[in-house]
């Protein structure tokens, strides 16, 4: 019996699943279903920066293969990943190229690869590592691809260490959410959470405010603690 057989159902859903993400539309699409949760199409163009009719159909072949899903609200039709499994996908995927890549203008990151904001909370390779550690640390549960909001989990010790009292943040916005970041094209922390994170990192001189308005520098301190602090992250 051959290993490769055409008529396999697995084998027929990862090929067929490799070929819809062959193509970078349709991966970014579901990279930010998949991060930050439902969109509208006209949500999901603006935030990839092309036009709804370009990405219509890619999102409709998305739906014809079952990777995404379309709920109607009044005129609106919401998109969303149509199985949490695929996250995990994403991700290993990601993860698998960044750390493959190779800088073809410069020998090493610039600083804002390393750290930068994204309205008020740390973005960069630094906001990456803070939300694979208190993922990791099971402090936050990721999305499950029907929000972008994470839930607490029984981790939140994990909070303590990176100095973010949970209890105090500002109850009227969002919890934490997964907000897609677009240079490595991974998930880092948003909402009231995120916003602390950075509050703290600044507040203990980890970090300070850099040139232009999303600059972030790490401070000597940081570059010694941060390391310490979250899981696979180097200054």
């Amino acid at each position: 019996m051959s290993w490769v057989d055409a008529a396999d159902p697995v084998l027929a859903q990862v090929t067929g699943l490799s070929a819809e993400l062959a193509d970078p539309v349709r991966l970014t699409a579901l990279q930010l279903l998949s991060a930050e949760g439902p969109h509208t199409s006209t949500q999901l163009a603006g935030a990839m920066g092309i036009t709804p009719a370009r990405l219509g159909n890619h999102l409709a072949r998305l739906r014809a293969a079952g990777l995404v899903a379309v709920e109607h609200s009044g005129r609106h039709a919401v998109y969303r990943v149509a199985a949490p499994e695929l996250a995990d996908v994403l991700t290993a995927l990601a993860r698998f190229a960044h750390a493959r890549a190779v800088p073809v203008t410069r020998e090493s990151p610039t600083q804002a690869d390393v750290a930068h904001t994204c309205y008020d909370h740390v973005a960069g390779r630094l906001g990456v590592a803070v939300y694979t550690t208190l993922v990791g640390r099971e402090a936050l549960v990721p999305p499950d691809g029907s929000t972008d909001e994470l839930r607490p989990g029984p981790g939140l010790d994990a909070f303590a260490a990176l100095g973010v009292d949970i209890d105090a943040v500002d109850p009227r916005r969002k919890l934490a959410t997964a907000c897609l970041d677009r240079s490595h094209r991974l998930p880092h922390l948003g909402g009231a959470l995120g916003a602390a994170v950075l509050e703290s990192f600044t507040r203990r001189r980890l970090v300070r405010r850099g040139a232009g308005e999303r600059g972030l520098l790490l401070t000597a301190r940081g570059r010694r603690e941060l390391p310490q602090l979250l899981d696979g992250f180097r200054a």
